[in-house]
């Protein structure tokens, strides 16, 4: 209920009645924000204690943070091995078929179709 309600309540009150009233006006309670009053000294060990604890919260997500920077790195170098093994297995490949259509036969191409099975093995 705001103070415009109460009053119109008031009045209503006073007319009916023939008489001064007092205004009654609800006074609430706001929460306060901020620091209370009292408990001076150990509010400064839990602040200090928060703080801390603070600090050690941000010293372990920067170690988490570095370790997955570490895994990250590592991952990128393994994937840019792999790339570059595809791609000279390909170039290796494309430089095959070339002498191929030319009519010649490339080196290692007669242990790589021995590898694969095409070819049995002379014994």
């Amino acid at each position: 209920m705001d103070f415009d309600e109460m009053f119109i309540i008031n009045q209503d009150f006073e007319e009916s009645n023939n008489g001064p009233v007092e205004l009654a006006v609800e006074i609430k309670e706001t929460s306060r924000r901020g620091r209370k009053p009292g408990k001076k000294c150990s509010e400064k060990l839990n602040v200090r204690a928060k703080l801390e604890r603070s600090r050690q919260s941000a010293r372990e997500c920067r170690a988490r943070k570095k370790l997955r920077y570490q895994y990250l790195e590592e991952l990128v170098t393994d994937r840019e091995k792999a790339v570059f093994a595809l791609r000279q297995e390909l170039e290796k490949l494309k430089t095959w078929c070339r002498e191929l259509d030319e009519g010649r036969v490339p080196e290692g191409f007669q242990l790589f179709l021995e590898e694969v099975g095409v070819i049995k093995e002379e014994q």
